[in-house]
C-alpha cells in the first residue's frame, strides 16, 4: 500500500530504527503503534502524526466567522448577522452543531451563537414508523411535489405538526388540503372574478369607509384583520402551524361558508349601486390580504391569486407578492363585539343545522319557531341583535 511504502522510504533514507519493526507493513493503525510510523515530507523532512486534534465538529461551531474570514475581513457584515436570529436542525445536533455554535461563541465573544433554535422532528409513514428502504416506506418527495404540487404539500406538512413534533406523513392528508383548503379559496377567487367581470369591477371607485358598508362586510373585514394579527403574532413566535391553520379556519368557516354564502344576492343582483360595491370591495380586499398572508408556506398559489386581482385593478405596481410588504392589522377595522355576536349567529345556524338534520326536516323548507335558550341576559340580546341573519340560514 501507499503507506507501507512511504514507511520503507522513510527507513532508507532516515536510517537507523526509523519503522525497523513496520518493514513488513503495518497491521493496526491505532494509537500508540501509528505514533511510532515516521514518513517523508516532500522536502525530505522527517514527518509524525499529530499528537492531538482539536475536536472535528469546531469547524462547524467556527462557521460564523469563517464564513466571513472574520476577524481579517468583512467584520460589518459580520456584526450584522451575528448572532444568528434562527437555526434548526436535527435533534442529534445537541451534542454537535447547537453545542459547538455556543461554545465558541461563549469562548471568544461572551455571547450566544443564536437566539432562537428549533429541532426538526422526524417525517414518519402514516402508521409511525420511521421511513427506510428496508421497509420499502419511504416517500419521494418529488414525485409527491409533482403529483400534488410543492404548494399543497409544503402546507400539510406545516399544518399537519409542528416543526419540532414528528410527522405522520399520508397522501391523503395532501388530497384534503388540496380539496378543502386550496379549493375553497380557489373557488371564492371564481365566484369573486365571475361577477366582478359581468359587472366590470375594477376598484376605480372611492374605496367606502368601514363605517359605511354594511354590518357583514364590517364583519367579515374585523375577523380579516383578527387574522393578520393572529398570524402575524405566530409567523413572529416560530409558530407557522398555528397561523396556517388559522388562515384555513378564516377561508373555509368565516369568508367561504359563511361572508360569500350570506352575500350571494348582493353579487346576483343586477343594480351596480352602493351594497354591491361595498360586497365587491369587501371580498375584493379579503383576498388580496390572504394572497399576502399564505404567501410564506404556498408562494405559488399566493403570486397566481395576487397576479389575477392585480390584472384587473392595477392597485400595486409591483410585479410579485414577495415583493410586497407582508400585510399589516388595521385596529380600527377590529370589532370584537360584532365578532363575538356573528359567532353566535354561527353556532346558532349550526345547532339549528344539526336537529334539522336529525329530525329530517330538509334545510329548504321554513320553520315555524325556533327557540335558542340564552345563558344570559348579554347573550340574550346578542341573540336578538342577529336575529335577521339566523333567520336567513
Amino acid at each position: 500500500s501507499e503507506l507501507n511504502d512511504g514507511i520503507k522510504k522513510a527507513h532508507e533514507v532516515l536510517g537507523g530504527d526509523t519503522n525497523k519493526k513496520y518493514l513488513d507493513g503495518i497491521k493496526d493503525l491505532h494509537k500508540p503503534y501509528v505514533d511510532d510510523v515516521i514518513l517523508l515530507s516532500p522536502s525530505g523532512k522527517p514527518m509524525k502524526r499529530v499528537p492531538d486534534l482539536v475536536d472535528v465538529w469546531f469547524d462547524s461551531g467556527a462557521m460564523p466567522y469563517a464564513q466571513w474570514h472574520f476577524p481579517f475581513d468583512n467584520k460589518e457584515e459580520f456584526e450584522k448577522a451575528f448572532p444568528a436570529d434562527f437555526i434548526a436542525e436535527g435533534v442529534d445536533q445537541t451534542r454537535g452543531w447547537f453545542y459547538t455554535l455556543h461554545a465558541l461563541a461563549v469562548l471568544l465573544f461572551d455571547s450566544v451563537a443564536y437566539k432562537t433554535v428549533v429541532s426538526n422532528g422526524l417525517v414518519l409513514d402514516k402508521n409511525g414508523n420511521k421511513m427506510s428502504k428496508r421497509l420499502g416506506n419511504v416517500v419521494d418527495p418529488f414525485e409527491t411535489i409533482n403529483k400534488y404540487g410543492a404548494d399543497a404539500t409544503r402546507w400539510y406538512l406545516i399544518t399537519n405538526a409542528s416543526p419540532w413534533d414528528s410527522l405522520k406523513f399520508d397522501e391523503e392528508g395532501i388530497k384534503e388540503i388540496q380539496r378543502k383548503f386550496f379549493g375553497t379559496l380557489y373557488n371564492t377567487y371564481q365566484f369573486f372574478a365571475l361577477y366582478a367581470n359581468v359587472d366590470n369591477f375594477n376598484y376605480s371607485e372611492a374605496s367606502v369607509p368601514y363605517r359605511e358598508r354594511p354590518e357583514i362586510d364590517r364583519w367579515i373585514l374585523s375577523s380579516l384583520n383578527t387574522l393578520v394579527k393572529k398570524v402575524t403574532d405566530n409567523l413572529d413566535a416560530y409558530e407557522p402551524t398555528q397561523a396556517g391553520r388559522d388562515i384555513e379556519e378564516f377561508v373555509d368557516n368565516h369568508l367561504s361558508n359563511w361572508y360569500v354564502r350570506l352575500s350571494r344576492r348582493r353579487f346576483w343582483k343586477g343594480e351596480y349601486e352602493h351594497d354591491k360595491i361595498c360586497a365587491y370591495q369587501t371580498l375584493y380586499e379579503c383576498l388580496e390580504t390572504l394572497s399576502g398572508l399564505i404567501a410564506p408556506i404556498a408562494p405559488f398559489f399566493a403570486d397566481w391569486l395576487y397576479h389575477n386581482l392585480n390584472a384587473v385593478t392595477g392597485r400595486f405596481t409591483r410585479e410579485s407578492i414577495h415583493h410586497t410588504d407582508f400585510p399589516v392589522a388595521d385596529e380600527n377595522h377590529i370589532d370584537e363585539g360584532l365578532e363575538s355576536r356573528m359567532q353566535l349567529a354561527q353556532d346558532a345556524s349550526s345547532l339549528i343545522l344539526s336537529v334539522r338534520k336529525k329530525v329530517n326536516i330538509k334545510v329548504r323548507q321554513p320553520l315555524q319557531k325556533v327557540f335558542i335558550p340564552a345563558l344570559s341576559r348579554q347573550m340574550a340580546e346578542n341573540i336578538k341583535l342577529m336575529e335577521e341573519v339566523i333567520k336567513s340560514e
